[in-house]
């Protein structure tokens, strides 16, 4: 059985208030154990940095500056973790966010059930 550990950083709260994801990281699972197959991906958000995020994860505006935007990594991503269950913390923060950011591009949004 294949799982995604994933977690993602962002600039705020609330994607419908322009936040967006700035930081992705997965690692794969087989039989709930490390495979070695990883993926991670800083994110330029085109937008400044709010204070308080920076505070949580540590990622400037400046740092992020000559990172892909999200459309660009956003096959990739998906290549990555495919149908698999994506095991996820906060799942309705993470899902949210990489639902907002795959809708802006014009992907079709991750299934609420593949989140555990």
């Amino acid at each position: 059985m294949r799982e995604i550990v994933l977690d993602t950083e962002t600039t705020g709260f609330e994607p419908s208030e322009g936040d967006r994801v700035v930081e992705i990281g997965a690692v794969e699972l087989f039989n709930h154990l490390p495979t070695g197959r990883t993926y991670h991906q800083y994110i330029n958000p085109k937008r400044n940095m709010p204070e308080a995020a920076f505070n949580v994860h540590g990622l400037s505006e400046e740092f992020l500056s000559d990172k892909p935007v999200f459309k660009d990594i956003a096959q990739e991503f998906i290549d990555f973790i495919k149908d698999s269950k994506l095991v996820i913390h906060n799942a309705s923060f993470d899902m949210k966010f990489l639902n907002a950011e795959l809708g802006w591009v014009n992907r079709p949004a991750l299934p609420m059930n593949q989140a555990i």
